[in-house]
């Protein structure tokens, strides 16, 4: 089987969130934080292949930003 291809970079968001949430996301149509910023932890969580690690690091990326995700 050949290795799953790396989408990094997407869009504006950090390449620590790993290649599968970064796929995942971008699958989804995220692909700026400012999108990220649309959405709450649970929204995100359950896209498949987004996981509490991608979403520590997304929350420092937002936070750096002056964003933060959205409040249910």
């Amino acid at each position: 089987m050949p290795p799953t291809p790396d989408p990094r970079p997407v869009g504006d968001l950090p390449n620590a969130i790993g290649k599968t949430a970064a796929r995942a996301l971008s699958l989804n149509g995220i692909t700026h934080l400012e999108q990220v910023a649309e959405h709450s932890t649970k929204e995100l969580l359950a896209i498949h292949g987004v996981g509490p690690k991608a979403i520590a690091i997304l929350g420092d990326a937002l936070a750096a930003k002056g964003l933060a995700f959205e409040q249910p």
